[in-house]
């Protein structure tokens, strides 16, 4: 009953994690909506009653300022304006850079330390992770996901000898974790390259002995 209710809570909180996002910016677009639609009527009015001038045109106004905000800030002046209203805004709200950074690297263009894949040693074996954060001492944070839930699960502080980074791309981690651990020998076959084991010593051959002169 105990692992039936951990389930059904895990799965609540990552599908809530998809969908509210998806539904706040529903509604920020339905608010962004409302407030054109007064700019866009005298023209809706000179176009035919037969489709939803209003709409169309007020969503069509919407995504223009969108694609402008984003050719804006790729010039460095918006660069400098997004950087500062980071730092004095959206770096105030908890979670924001942690986000901003997951995103980025789930789209591609991030490579930073941020969730960094990497293998944790268990007792009972190698489990995927995600190393958050490093201590001056060597430890590291690190977060283990739930399968097949990869934004649910549990933190951990735990010595470097236990916890095995991967060069990797973020997204093989995830959808590793994602697909009930498919492509885990790929994981495994990363941390074994980063840290070969050395070969062990062959025995001599029969009816010889070893010199050490």
């Amino acid at each position: 009953m105990k692992h039936a209710v951990g389930f059904i809570l895990r799965a609540l909180g990552a599908g809530l994690l998809v969908l509210v996002p998806i539904y706040l910016a529903c509604l920020l677009l339905l608010k962004a909506l409302g407030s054109v639609a007064g700019l866009v009527r005298p023209i809706a009015k000179l176009l035919p009653h037969t489709i939803p001038a209003e709409s169309l045109l007020s969503l069509l106004f919407v995504l223009l300022i969108c694609m402008l905000v984003g050719v804006a800030i790729k010039t460095r002046p918006g660069q400098a304006v997004r950087n500062q209203l980071e730092r004095t805004f959206f770096e105030r709200i908890p979670g924001y850079a942690m986000l901003r950074n997951l995103t980025q690297q789930i789209a591609g263009k991030s490579r930073g330390n941020v969730w960094k894949p990497a293998l944790f040693q268990s007792d009972e074996g190698l489990l995927p992770a995600f190393i958050i954060e490093k201590f001056d001492d060597g430890r590291y944070t690190i977060f283990v996901p739930s399968i097949p839930t990869p934004f649910a699960g549990a933190v951990y502080v735990i010595e470097a000898a236990r916890v095995h980074p991967l060069d990797i791309p973020f997204t093989q981690a995830l959808n590793t974790v994602s697909r009930w651990g498919s492509g885990a020998k790929d994981l495994v076959a990363a941390m074994e390259k980063a840290n070969p084991t050395p070969s062990p010593s062959l025995p001599a051959p029969s009816g010889e002995t070893s010199s050490n002169g």
